[in-house]
C-alpha cells in the first residue's frame, strides 16, 4: 500500500484543505518542523512523510540513523536539506534519539539544515521543554524548529482510531526553554470543525497563493486525485 498523502488526509477528515496547504508549504520552504502527539498510532509518521512529498525534488533528505559519526559528516559537508530523524524518544528503536545525538542534531542544523522529527508530548510547550530542559538544546538552536504540528487521535482501538490536525504553531523564537508565537490552525472538537485562527507570518508564499494551493488541494480531494506527483503540482503550480 502506498503511502497517504497530504490529500489522502483531506479526504479522510484528518485536516482541511487550509492545513493541507500550510503544511505543504511549510515543506516546500524547507522550513523545520515537528509533529507532536501523545498517544501511539497517533500518524505522526503518516503526517511527516506526507509533508516530506513536497520537498522540491533537488532538495536532498537524509533520513538519519542516530549515529553521531554521520552528523558529523553531514556537518562537515554542508550540503543542505532536511535532516529526517524518526523521533526524539529513549526507545530503544532505530532512528530514535535522545540526550547528546539531539544535541548533535541541532548542531548539525547550523551548517544549513533543515529538520523533521516527531515528539510524544501532551502540548506544543512540553514538546519544547522536551527539547531544552530535558535535552539541553540551547534555545537559540531549538529556534531553528519553527512550526509544531500537534496531532490528537480518537477511538477505543485501532480499528476505529480516528484522528485530527488539533493545531498547527507557527514559532518565532524559543526563550527560556518556551516557544513565542502564534496558532495558525486549530481543530474544534464540538463540532469536529477546522479554523484558522492568523496567517503565517514566516512563509515566503503569500497568503492569496495560499489560498489558491488550498483550492486547488480541495478539487484535488474532490475528485479522488490523492497521487504524491498530483500534490507536488500542486505546490509547484502555485509559485507560478
Amino acid at each position: 500500500m502506498s503511502e497517504l498523502t497530504l490529500v489522502d488526509l483531506v479526504r479522510n477528515g484528518t485536516m482541511n484543505a487550509e492545513i493541507a496547504a500550510t503544511l505543504a508549504s511549510i515543506a516546500a520552504e524547507q522550513h523545520s518542523f515537528m509533529v507532536v502527539a501523545v498517544p501511539r498510532f497517533a500518524g505522526k509518521s503518516t503526517v511527516t512523510n506526507a509533508m516530506l512529498h513536497c520537498v522540491p525534488a533537488n532538495v536532498p533528505v537524509h533520513r538519519l540513523s542516530g549515529d553521531e559519526a554521520e552528523m558529523d559528516r553531514l556537518k562537515r559537508d554542508a550540503g543542505g536539506g532536511y535532516l529526517v530523524v524518526g523521533e526524539f524518544s529513549r526507545a530503544p528503536v532505530p532512528g530514535y534519539i535522545w540526550g547528546p545525538p539531539v544535541r548533535k542534531v541541532f548542531e548539525t542544523m547550523r551548517a544549513g539544515y533543515s529538520l523533521s522529527t516527531a515528539l510524544h508530548a501532551p502540548s506544543v510547550d512540553d514538546a519544547y521543554a522536551a527539547i531544552c530542559r530535558t535535552n539541553g538544546v540551547p534555545d537559540e538552536d531549538a529556534s531553528r524548529l519553527t512550526y509544531m504540528v500537534y496531532i490528537q487521535r480518537m477511538g477505543d482501538d485501532e480499528d476505529s482510531f480516528w484522528r485530527r490536525i488539533a493545531q498547527v504553531h507557527e514559532v518565532d523564537r524559543v526563550a527560556d526553554g518556551r516557544p513565542q508565537g502564534r496558532v495558525l490552525h486549530r481543530w474544534q472538537e464540538r463540532d469536529d470543525r477546522f479554523e484558522q485562527v492568523e496567517e503565517p507570518r514566516l512563509l515566503a508564499v503569500g497568503a492569496d497563493r495560499l489560498r489558491e494551493r488550498a483550492r486547488r488541494l480541495a478539487e484535488l480531494a474532490s475528485s479522488g486525485r490523492t497521487g504524491v506527483e498530483d500534490v507536488r503540482c500542486v505546490v509547484a503550480g502555485s509559485e507560478r
